[in-house]
């Protein structure tokens, strides 16, 4: 039985997830300066596994990991493992803040892709979200100004993936519990990277460890708090919940990395955050106006 729609709930969870996001960020540059990016994928994936045992025994153990929707989940992590791989490896290119902020076309393809795929309607405010926010991504990466940043390029792509899994995670919060999705993921990606990770294989040295652990706690609460969010309202609410991670991102970057935030970026920025803003103020009243009714 899904919960019941509920915004105040949604955010909560997405607060979390927010939370969990940033500190996977800092454990990502820490562990990909070290370690080849398919190692601190499949760390993370199996490491996370057993973090995630706890809470499979007391969901009803591995019987209830069952799942009717095998071939969704497949789908659903192979694309978000190739997201995963991208943006851990723009991150090892290009500037913290910026990717975020590129990496918030995510809501873009989502708002396209659950009106596709989810049947949620595509209205005016929902369609100048995705016109302001194609506007802020074409000035963050000014095409044809200068030599193309592979790394711009490689973090849209893992936005793209990013917003297909976001709309595969919130049609399985209909059929399958947080639990089992998460379950599903670290399996599948864990099976995925497997051979990868072999061959770039080299011993952590022993002060990553920290870090590598804190991107496996991270890597899944951050979807098992984002999965929850999803499960109280629309992925088109949601996303735009998460844009909070481009000014808090750009702050840890400066904080921690002494990066610089360019007038494009911020410029950029505001225009895709402009566009989300839109889009979940137009939403709220009818939630509550449904919620009331």
């Amino acid at each position: 039985m899904a919960p019941t729609p509920s915004i105040p709930k949604a955010a909560f969870w997405m607060a979390l997830s927010i939370a969990s996001f940033l500190a996977m960020s800092v454990a990502g540059r820490a562990t990909t300066s070290v370690l080849n990016v398919f190692q601190v994928l499949e760390l993370r994936s199996v490491i996370g596994f057993f973090i995630l045992l706890p809470l499979v025994f007391t969901s009803g153990g591995f019987a209830a990991m069952r799942t009717g929707r095998p071939l969704a989940h497949l789908v659903r992590n192979v694309v978000h493992y190739t997201g995963q791989a991208a943006w851990l490896y723009a991150l090892t290119l290009i500037p913290l803040a910026v990717l975020i902020s590129i990496e918030f076309t995510t809501p873009i393809w989502t708002a396209i892709l659950a009106v596709t795929f989810l049947g949620e309607k595509l209205n005016r405010p929902r369609l100048a979200a995705i016109a302001l926010g194609l506007i802020g991504v074409v000035i963050i990466v000014r095409p044809g100004v200068g030599s193309a940043d592979v790394g711009h390029m490689v973090v849209l792509g893992a936005a793209f993936c990013f917003g297909v899994s976001l709309v595969l995670v919130k049609s399985l919060t209909r059929t399958d519990s947080v639990v089992r999705i998460i379950f599903w993921m670290l399996l599948i990606q864990s099976t995925l990277g497997l051979v990868p990770a072999i061959y770039v294989w080299r011993n952590p040295p022993l002060e990553l460890w920290p870090w590598i652990l804190m991107i496996a706690f991270t890597g899944m609460s951050s979807h098992f708090f984002l999965a929850r969010a999803l499960a109280y309202a629309d992925a088109t609410i949601i996303s735009p919940m998460d844009f909070l991670r481009v000014p808090l991102s750009a702050l840890i970057g400066w904080l921690l990395y002494k990066e610089q935030i360019d007038m494009f970026t911020a410029g950029g920025a505001l225009l895709i955050l402009a566009g989300n803003l839109l889009n979940l103020q137009r939403k709220a009243p009818q939630a509550a106006e449904a919620a009331t009714s």
